[in-house]
């Protein structure tokens, strides 16, 4: 199985990187397509091909993975139109706020003949294997989307949902991470408040989110039921959560997530 991915830029470029790392590929397996010079040298000092010319890169595939920001979309699919094969080949895209039926209209071909379409949101741990990755299947057999899904699983999680719920995911997961991010930050600082060196606040909070993840998705406990555990009745824990509550903090995660719907 063969892959090309067009535009390798922050996400783009975390995807390929996540791909060298797969157990389903290996480096010359996949084609990068990129208009910047050094970023094809970086990935062609690690083995795979790589080119300026998309149309190329669409030719060498079996799967195409167009990773452009959503204003180049239009372009970049119009521009490898002819070269695609129908037939044998799978489209999936990744730019948020682009419609199936916007990507419809610009790519059948006589008769309303497309190929095999799949709106795909990942975020940048993907480079990691650790992506938490939205899948939507558009004209596509079951297979075809087993073999789509089975690429994500090996960089992450993958989770097939209906395209209304693309901008929530984008927010929750793509955004998400950048809000996990944001809270970490914010930790951390409060711990060097509290005394300790920068780094050493950044590695316990990191330890700590980390244990958070690892014990919800062990036990499968609902989030508020493991909190239980860690707030004894007239404790700090609680009066700490109980001050986060005062300053609005689960209104404003959830206003956050809201105002990022795309």
């Amino acid at each position: 199985m063969k892959i090309a991915v067009i535009g390798a830029g922050a996400m783009g470029g975390a995807t390929v990187e996540g791909l060298l790392e797969s157990d389903l590929f290996i480096p010359s397996d996949i084609t990068v397509a990129d208009p910047v010079k050094d970023t094809r040298d970086k990935f062609a000092d690690r083995g795979i091909y790589v080119t300026p010319d998309n149309n190329e890169a669409a030719a060498r595939a079996d799967i195409v993975m167009v990773v452009v920001k959503p204003w180049l979309v239009e372009q970049v699919l119009k521009g490898i139109k002819d070269t695609l094969d129908y037939s044998r080949q799978m489209l999936i895209l990744t730019a948020a706020g682009i419609k199936s039926t916007q990507v419809t209209e610009w790519m059948s071909k006589d008769g309303g003949q497309m190929l095999p379409l799949f709106l795909v949101i990942p975020n940048i741990a993907i480079a990691f294997k650790a992506s938490m990755t939205f899948v939507v299947p558009i004209g596509a057999t079951p297979q075809q989307t087993h073999t789509v899904c089975e690429i994500f699983d090996d960089l992450g999680e993958t989770h097939v949902t209906e395209e209304r719920l693309l901008g929530a995911g984008t927010a929750l997961a793509s955004s998400g991470i950048g809000y996990a991010m944001r809270y970490i930050r914010a930790s951390s600082e409060g711990g060097v408040e509290m005394g300790f060196k920068a780094a050493d606040a950044v590695k316990i909070v990191l330890q700590t989110f980390k244990g958070a993840v690892r014990l919800l998705q062990t036990t499968g406990e609902h989030p508020e039921a493991a909190i239980d555990k860690v707030t004894t009745p007239g404790g700090i824990t609680i009066r700490g959560l109980n001050e986060m509550e005062n300053a609005g903090f689960t209104s404003a995660v959830i206003r956050g997530l809201k105002a990022g719907l795309v």
